[in-house]
């Protein structure tokens, strides 16, 4: 009698949630759902999701908080997706937004793919589309904005004075990711090196939930004008002419309160003991 572990059964989908509203879920991310087994959700994914469309499911939150204490390290959430692959035929691992715009998908995909899990990748709408959207901003506005530059802005040292220079200089609307706390830096550097400091600059917190805020200002100005403003996550800038219809378009409403939509991470999970392999008799 040969003794082994078998090898994972399940199959992982990946798949992106959109930015909050639960109307802008996919219809294939909706049905993926509908027969999962598990699903490993991150924060910024509007519990009304995985309420609706997944209840018959194991949820575990495996949340990530940029500069805070409490966050899911990316080497537990790659040990439960295995583990639970083995365990479980049908695994979600569920991302706010899209998944391939600032995710840690290829760790994951690394992972899955060095022990042999199947696995399927479904977008989502991502973070600047669907700001983009409920702000009434055309982030490629005719003849105001020839393209879009998708970026993140935490380590000043990760952005050299060559790129820099090409920032400060571009007409392409700038949408900056999980930059809300840096925001102050970022407009002063893009001034110093060039950038005019009228240039509107869009702060939107939480966009399409129902405690959605948008701000308006300049890069010179808006150190002034956020100077007390207590930021909420996610927030998304968009710098650029095109932040300016944002004023012109905007057809919903600014939340009255400053409050969290998302909670906050308070249990990091654990990866379960895995269970001894069956004896597994091998007839020759």
């Amino acid at each position: 009698m040969t003794t082994f572990t078998p090898t994972p059964t399940g199959k992982v989908i990946i798949m992106g949630a959109g930015p909050g509203d639960p109307d802008l879920l996919t219809i294939k991310a909706a049905r993926h759902l509908a027969q999962a087994d598990v699903v490993l959700v991150d924060r910024l994914v509007n519990p009304a999701i995985t309420q609706q469309y997944a209840p018959q499911a194991i949820i575990i939150p495996v949340g990530k908080q940029c500069r805070k204490d409490k966050s899911t390290p990316q080497l537990t959430i790659n040990e439960l997706l295995v583990h639970h692959a083995c365990m479980h035929r049908n695994v979600v691992r569920l991302k706010g937004g899209d998944i391939s715009i600032f995710s840690n998908i290829l760790d994951e995909l690394e992972t899955l793919e060095a022990h042999q899990i199947a696995y399927e990748l479904v977008p989502g709408v991502t973070a600047a589309l669907g700001t983009a959207a409920v702000a009434g901003v055309p982030l490629t506005a005719r003849n105001i904005s020839r393209g879009v530059r998708l970026l993140t802005y935490y380590n000043h040292e990760a952005v050299d004075a060559e790129e820099w220079n090409n920032l400060a200089k571009t007409s392409d609307t700038l949408v900056f990711y999980m930059s809300g706390e840096t925001c102050f830096t970022l407009a002063e550097t893009l001034m110093a090196h060039g950038k005019k400091g009228d240039t509107p600059i869009l702060l939107a917190e939480q966009a399409t939930t129902p405690l959605q805020q948008f701000q308006l200002s300049t890069l010179a100005n808006c150190s002034t004008d956020w100077k007390t403003h207590r930021f909420l996550s996610p927030a998304l800038l968009i710098i650029g002419e095109a932040a300016q219809l944002h004023r012109r378009f905007m057809w919903t409403s600014n939340a009255q309160t400053n409050t969290e939509f998302f909670d906050p991470v308070t249990v990091i999970p654990t990866v379960p003991a895995a269970k001894p392999a069956e004896p597994v008799t091998i007839v020759r």
